[in-house]
């Protein structure tokens, strides 16, 4: 789904690098948290997967042939406009050329939040908002799903809806989930593989591994 091969990354475009000699594979219908501490690289290197970033040299390809991205969220939904839930998630399914509709209703059933179309998105709570920016994601049936912490700023009962809801479209809905993460405690529940960064190299291990080498068992 997403691999990379003798990745090197700086925003220079020379030493000393952000990411230094990337390699890895991420297959289809994983759910693999990437973590480090802050300033390791992890929002760079989704970046990069993404496309908005170009490496320095090798290569980072991804071979979904839809994604869906979820940015760290800062405030609520479009807190700035009044624009209810419907008409933010419309705007999107136009962007995405979209005929059917019904879209952003599978979306928001998706993420429990059937009913909330006519509801002003700056009225949403900091949860709430977080579940619709995942609908929104979702509107494309992705086969990969990019997020970028995604239980920041928002309470601890959101943060189990919203990483229960990441587990079952990765479980049910076989939708491969990369999620950069501050929560390292979501991480070892709910991730079937980690990639773990630190000074710019990473190296990927299964949750227990994780748990066992770095947080102590």
């Amino acid at each position: 789904m997403i691999s990379a091969r003798e990745l090197y990354f700086s925003y220079t475009g020379a030493a000393p690098y952000v990411l230094n000699r990337i390699n890895f594979d991420i297959d289809n219908g994983e759910y693999v948290s990437v973590v480090g501490d802050n300033g390791s690289g992890k929002t760079t290197l989704m970046r990069l997967a993404l496309g908005l970033l170009k490496p320095v040299s090798g290569v980072i390809e991804k071979s979904a042939k839809t994604t869906g991205y979820v940015p760290q969220r800062s405030g609520r939904a479009d807190a700035g406009f009044p624009l209810t839930v419907y008409e933010m998630l419309n705007s999107y399914r136009k962007l995405l050329k979209l005929k059917d509709k019904r879209a952003i209703e599978d979306a928001l059933g998706l993420v429990g939040m059937g009913g909330f179309e006519n509801t002003l998105t700056r009225s949403l709570s900091g949860g709430q908002s977080q579940k619709i920016l995942i609908a929104r994601a979702l509107i494309g049936e992705p086969e990969l799903m990019i997020l970028d912490e995604p239980s920041t700023g928002i309470d601890a009962g959101s943060q189990e809806d919203i990483y229960r809801i990441l587990k079952e479209l990765n479980r049910e809905k076989g939708i491969t989930v990369v999620s950069v993460e501050h929560n390292l405690a979501a991480a070892v529940s709910n991730s079937t593989e980690i990639y773990h960064l630190a000074d710019g190299h990473g190296h990927i291990c299964t949750p227990q591994q994780y748990a066992e080498e770095y947080l102590g068992g």
